[in-house]
């Protein structure tokens, strides 16, 4: 009888082992010497579209260095997020793996933000200060870096791509004497596009002098943040790449993107259809309980067609059962109103936090739908 354990032990203890090596592959980092840990690249992403990342996870050189450049945090999200979204097209998540960025420090960002921004003189009044300030904006405000890897056959990875995201503002802030007014310039697209083009430019050449960046491809893309108290973040608005071991940038490719806010004017002029759905879904939910204060929702649109939509509905509830009532209804809701040509995810909370979660991918037609205990 102990013989037997015995046996179905180790047997379970080799499926185990043949099982956790499937799930995931040991690599060596690239001239990594025998002391170095192994790095891990999982067998599985959670989607198609998304990379795989190298672990242990490496921190960015820059770790640190967007919370103080973007105060928004909304727009940090957006940058990050979105550009590895647009990487996708330039590096297949099938094939390269992703890590942070590991040769911009945050020194040398702030040097190239500082150098490629106006180098502004004070004029002796204030009246000439804030017209000098308002001639020549300070635009550029982050560079954000991202690797791309490759598994070689003898089980190292490679740096194979990088893609940087340039971040420009749509509204500069200025003071011109300490403890003194704020003062506002308004920033266009168009103003934040040919800035963005020229620093491009610059960091190409700066990117093709450090160690290791010589040769890759690098992608770069354009984002422009919202206003600093903006509840939705700002958008990309172009991109282009460089070729191996070249310093000429490519064609620049339009992104037209926008994150729209439900409910408000903008919504309802531009995305009348859609605010008309979720104004509908709000004064329903209204009608039946009465401790619903509103809804706050943004709206994620490509070439003005809406792709994602995030609902979150804020809510007070006395007990678990009225959580599990008013999920059902909204679940109702979800089905009922809205179509399933994008995605949705309908938040419920309270002041204790989360209290249920309700997805529906594009295509889908049944919601699937999370509890929290």
């Amino acid at each position: 009888m102990n013989r037997l354990v015995v046996s179905v032990l180790i047997a379970l203890l080799l499926l185990a082992s043949c099982s956790q090596q499937k799930q995931e592959d040991l690599v060596q980092p690239e001239e990594s010497e025998s002391t170095t840990q192994p790095s891990i690249i999982p067998s599985y992403s959670l989607s198609e579209d998304q990379y795989k990342m190298v672990l242990p996870y490496k921190p960015s050189e820059a770790r640190g260095a967007i919370t103080n450049q973007i105060t928004n945090r909304v727009d940090i999200d957006e940058l990050e997020q979105g550009l590895r979204r647009h990487s996708t097209a330039v590096f297949d998540p099938e094939k390269y793996v992703f890590e942070e960025g590991q040769y911009l420090s945050t020194d040398a960002i702030y040097e190239l933000i500082d150098s490629l921004n106006p180098q502004l003189e004070e004029k002796g009044s204030k009246e000439e200060d804030i017209k000098e300030h308002r001639n020549n904006p300070r635009i550029f405000s982050h560079v954000l870096e991202q690797n791309f890897l490759q598994r070689k056959d003898d089980n190292t990875v490679e740096l194979v791509g990088i893609s940087i995201g340039i971040a420009l503002k749509s509204v500069y802030r200025f003071t011109v004497e300490t403890g003194g007014d704020y003062y506002y310039e308004d920033i266009s697209k168009s103003e934040a596009l040919e800035e963005g083009k020229r620093i491009a430019g610059v960091v190409a050449e700066h990117l093709r002098e450090i160690e290791g960046l010589e040769e890759v491809p690098i992608m770069f893309a354009l984002f422009q943040e919202e206003k600093q108290s903006s509840p939705v973040p700002g958008s990309f608005i172009a991109k282009t790449t460089v070729a191996e071991g070249s310093t000429e940038l490519g064609k620049w490719e339009t992104i037209n993107e926008e994150n729209v806010l439900f409910p408000s004017n903008e919504a309802k002029k531009n995305y009348n259809d859609d605010y008309q759905q979720v104004k509908t879904f709000s004064d329903k939910i209204a009608t039946f309980f009465p401790n619903y204060v509103g809804i706050a929702g943004k709206g994620f649109y490509v070439d003005q067609n809406l792709t994602q939509l995030t609902i979150e509905v804020p809510i007070e509830f006395y007990g678990k059962g009225e959580v599990v009532g008013f999920t059902q209804y909204t679940y109702g809701l979800v089905k009922e109103i809205f179509p399933n040509y994008y995605d949705i995810e309908v938040s419920v909370t309270s002041a204790d936090g989360p209290e249920s979660l309700i997805v529906r991918k594009a295509g889908e037609d049944e919601p699937t739908v999370h509890i929290y205990h």
